[in-house]
C-alpha cells in the first residue's frame, strides 16, 4: 500500500535528477509560476537554470515532496531507493527499457520489479513516462513544452502514453485543463489511483481517462464510486476494440487489454463514461466541467439551415439521445418569433428571418429551450477571423448566451466542422457557461455519454463485482443432462427428461414422458452436425430407431418431452474474462447467434432490472413484444432465466469456465421458458 499522491501531485517543494530533462522541468516550472523549492541533483554541475545544485539525495535540504528522475534505468532505481529512504513524496520515473521493452531487454521485467521494491510505499509514476502537468499550482514535472495556460479549476486527463498527454495539451477547443498526467508501465501507481487523487481536489470538475489497459478492477471500482459521491464524473476513451491495438496494448504496458464489450459492460456499471475519439473525450469534458451528467437523454437542435438540421437529425440516428417533439406551449412563441414560414419542429430550422436580430433570436432560443431538454443545441459555423466579418455570428452567440442565463437551461454552440470555431469564441462561451462544441458527431457523442453517466447516477449503487480466483483444475464437460440439472437446481426452466445408457432403453423413457419427444445423443458436442438430435418423435418405433442411428457418436441418450413452438430464441452464456472475471451474455439464440451479432453483455452480480435492460436492447426483443401482430413472449419468464443461470455462474464462480445455454425457448407470455440445451465446462 503506497502513501497518498497529495505530495507528489501538489508538491512544495520538487527535486530534479539528471541534465537536459531535468533542466527543461526547472524551465517549465519557472515559465508557469511555480512559487515552491526546486532542488536540481547532479554529480559534477554547479547549477541548473540558475539554481544550486546538490550532489545527492542524502545532500538535499529536505524530503522532496515531488521527484523528477531523468536518469538511465539503472540508477533510476538507486535514486529511488534514496528518495524512499529520505522520505520523499514521489517520483517520476522518466526512464525507459523496463517492462514495456521485455523482448527487447531480457533483464526489462526484473529492473521493473526491482524499481518497485526501490520505491516501498513511496508513490512513483511510471517507469517510461513523461511526468505530470498540474496548471492549479504551476507545478510541472514535465520535460517538454506543452500548450496549457494556469487555470483556477478545470479538467483532469490522464493517459499512460505520454505522447497522447503532449496532443491533448495543445488543444485549442477552449477546455480549461487542471491536470495532464501520464502514468506510463503503471508498475505500481496506476491511472485509477490517479484519477482518484485528482478527484479529491476541489479544483478538478471531471476526469478523462485514455485507457490502454485497466490497471486494477478494485482501483476502477473504487474509481466510480468516489466520483459518484464528489459528484465528478468520468469519461474514458478505452482502446483495444482492434486485434492491432491489442497487441499494441500488450506490447507497450503488458496491461490486460481485457474483451472490449466487457470493458463497456463495465464501465456502464459503475457509472463512467466512453467515447470513441479523442475530440469526442475533449468535447465531452467541456459538458461535464460546465454541467456534470444530463437529465436525460432528451434534446433539442436549431439552426438557420435546413442542410443544418438535416446533418443533426442524421447524426441522431445512431445515438440513443432523442429529438423528442416541441411542447404544445413552445409553438405560439416560436411562430411568433419566426415567423410563418418557418416549420416548427426539432431539430429546428429558423431560417434566417431573425439572423443578426439578437432580441428576435433571443426570444425563439428561449422559447426553444423551455421546452425541458437536457440540451439544447445551436448550429453555428463562423466565418474565418482573417478574411471575413463575424459580427452576426457573435450576436447570435449573445442571443444563446442570454436565453440559456433565462432558462437556466444547459446550451451548446455546435460548429459542423471544428476548425469553423475560434478558440477565443470557444473561450468566452465557456465563461458564460454555454457548451462550444467542434462537430456535430462530437457533440451528439458528448450528450449521450453525459445522459449516460446521468442514468446510472439515477439507479442505486450497484453491488461489488464478483471477485474471485479461478481454480486451477482440469477442466471437464458435463453432459447435457448433468448440466440441466444442475442448472434446475438454481431455478432454470429445463424440458422433462430422462437420461439412459442403451437404444433399447429409451422407448420406454420416452412413453414414461408421453409423446412426442426429443432424442439427444450425449457426449456429443455438436449434435446437429453429428446426426444426434431427432426432434418430434411420435412413437416408440420412431425413438429406437432415431437411437440405434446415433449409436455411433452418443455415449448415451437424452429422452425429453418436446417443447412447443417459441416466440423467439435466445442465447445465455457465460465466460471467463481475463479482466472482470465471470460475465454474462445474452443474445438472439438458435441459428441466429451467429447470423445477427445480436448480444449484451453483463457483469456480475446481476438482478432482474439490470437483465429486463440488456433484453430491451437487443434486436430480438421486437420479436418478444409481438412482431407484426405475432404473440408476445413470456419478458418475465425469460427475466427469471438469465437470472437463474446468473445464479449459478455466481455460486461457481471458481469453478465454472464456460456456461451456453442455447436455446432458451421463449414461449408465448404466461406459458414460461425453457432451457432445450446446455453447456458447462467445469474446472474439477
Amino acid at each position: 500500500m503506497t502513501r497518498s499522491l497529495d505530495r507528489l501531485i501538489r508538491p512544495r517543494s520538487i527535486a530534479v535528477f539528471g541534465g537536459k530533462e531535468a533542466g527543461r522541468v526547472v524551465e517549465q516550472c519557472d515559465k508557469m509560476g511555480f512559487t515552491g523549492e526546486i532542488w536540481p541533483v547532479h554529480p559534477t554541475k554547479d547549477e541548473i537554470r540558475g539554481r544550486k545544485c546538490y550532489r545527492s539525495v542524502a545532500d538535499l535540504p529536505g524530503a522532496p515532496d515531488a521527484s523528477f528522475v531523468g536518469v538511465n534505468r539503472q540508477l533510476t532505481i538507486e535514486i529511488i531507493r534514496d528518495l524512499s529512504a529520505r522520505g520523499a513524496g514521489g517520483a517520476v520515473c522518466y526512464a525507459s527499457g523496463f517492462r514495456e521493452a521485455v523482448t527487447e531487454l531480457a533483464d526489462g521485467d526484473d529492473l521493473q520489479k526491482a524499481l518497485v521494491a526501490a520505491a516501498g510505499d513511496m508513490p512513483i509514476l511510471g517507469p517510461n513516462c513523461y511526468g505530470f502537468i498540474n496548471m492549479l499550482d504551476g507545478a510541472l514535472l514535465w520535460p517538454d513544452q506543452h500548450g496549457m495556460v494556469r487555470v483556477e479549476r478545470g479538467v483532469a486527463v490522464l493517459t499512460q502514453s505520454s505522447n497522447i498527454a503532449c496532443n491533448v495539451s495543445m488543444q485549442m477547443r477552449g477546455l480549461p485543463l487542471a491536470y495532464i498526467m501520464t502514468a506510463g508501465n503503471q508498475a505500481q501507481t496506476g491511472l485509477c489511483d490517479l484519477a482518484c487523487a485528482v478527484l479529491e481536489d476541489p479544483r478538478v470538475t471531471a476526469v478523462g481517462l485514455h485507457i490502454e489497459g485497466f490497471d486494477s478492477i478494485e482501483s476502477l471500482e473504487r474509481l466510480g464510486r468516489r466520483a459518484r459521491e464528489l459528484k465528478k464524473p468520468v469519461v474514458t476513451l478505452k482502446v483495444g476494440k482492434s486485434e492491432q491495438a491489442q497487441l499494441a496494448t500488450v506490447s507497450h504496458t503488458a496491461s490486460l487489454a481485457g474483451n472490449d464489450a466487457v470493458s463497456s459492460a463495465l464501465l456502464a456499471r459503475l457509472g463512467i463514461g466512453r467515447v470513441e475519439t479523442l475530440p469526442e473525450l475533449l468535447e465531452t469534458l467541456k459538458l461535464l466541467h460546465l454541467h456534470g451528467p444530463l437529465a436525460s437523454f432528451e434534446i433539442s437542435s436549431m439552426s438557420c439551415s435546413g442542410g443544418e438540421a438535416s446533418l443533426m437529425a442524421d447524426a441522431g440516428v445512431k445515438r440513443k439521445t432523442v429529438y423528442r417533439d416541441l411542447r404544445e406551449e413552445q409553438r405560439q412563441p416560436l411562430r411568433e418569433a419566426l415567423g410563418q414560414m418557418v416549420t416548427i419542429s426539432n431539430p429546428l430550422d429558423y431560417h434566417t428571418f431573425v439572423w443578426g436580430n439578437r432580441e428576435k433570436q433571443t426570444t425563439a432560443f428561449t422559447a426553444m429551450m423551455q421546452g425541458g431538454y437536457a440540451l439544447n443545441l445551436v448550429v453555428l459555423d463562423f466565418p474565418r477571423q482573417d478574411r471575413c466579418d463575424a459580427a452576426d455570428w457573435v450576436t447570435t452567440c449573445h442571443a444563446v448566451i442570454d436565453a440559456s442565463k433565462a432558462t437556466g437551461a444547459v446550451a451548446g454552440i455546435v460548429a459542423s466542422m471544428g476548425e469553423n470555431m475560434p478558440e477565443e469564441t470557444a473561450l468566452m462561451l465557456m465563461k458564460n457557461g454555454v457548451v462550444p462544441f467542434m462537430g456535430i458527431e462530437e457533440a451528439l457523442a458528448a450528450a449521450e455519454t453525459a445522459a449516460a453517466i446521468g442514468a446510472i447516477w439515477a439507479k442505486p449503487l450497484p453491488a461489488p463485482l464478483l471477485k474471485v480466483t479461478a481454480a486451477d483444475g482440469e477442466a471437464i464437460t458435463l453432459t447435457e443432462h448433468e448440466a440441466k440439472l444442475a442448472l434446475a437446481a438454481h431455478g432454470l426452466p429445463v424440458p422433462q427428461g430422462r437420461a439412459v445408457e442403451t437404444a433399447e432403453q429409451a422407448p420406454d423413457a420416452a412413453e414414461a414422458l408421453g409423446f412426442p419427444v426429443v432424442l439427444k445423443g450425449l457426449g456429443v458436442a455438436h449434435k446437429t452436425e453429428a446426426g444426434a438430435v431427432k426432434l418430434n418423435l411420435p412413437s416408440r418405433e420412431a425413438v429406437l430407431d432415431a437411437a440405434k442411428a446415433m449409436a455411433g457418436v452418443a455415449s448415451g441418450y437424452l429422452v425429453e418431452k418436446m417443447v412447443g413452438k417459441p416466440v423467439a430464441e435466445l442465447i445465455v452464456g457465460a465466460m471467463r474474462d481475463p479482466v472482470a472475471g465471470p460475465v454474462l451474455t445474452i443474445g438472439a439464440g438458435g441459428i441466429l447467434v451467429e447470423l445477427l451479432e445480436d448480444s449484451a453483455l453483463l457483469t456480475l452480480p446481476t438482478d432482474e432490472d439490470a437483465i429486463r435492460r440488456a433484453i430491451s436492447g437487443l434486436k430480438v426483443a421486437k420479436l418478444l413484444s409481438g412482431y407484426r401482430g405475432g404473440p408476445a413472449g413470456d419478458v418475465d419468464a425469460l427475466v427469471a432465466a438469465v437470472a437463474s443461470a446468473a445464479s449459478y455462474v455466481v455460486s461457481n464462480a471458481a469453478i465454472v469456465d464456460e456456461l451456453d445455454i442455447n436455446p432458451i425457448m421463449v414461449l408465448r407470455r404466461g406459458d414460461g421458458v425453457v432451457a432445450a440445451d446446455a453447456l458447462i465446462r467445469l474446472r474439477k
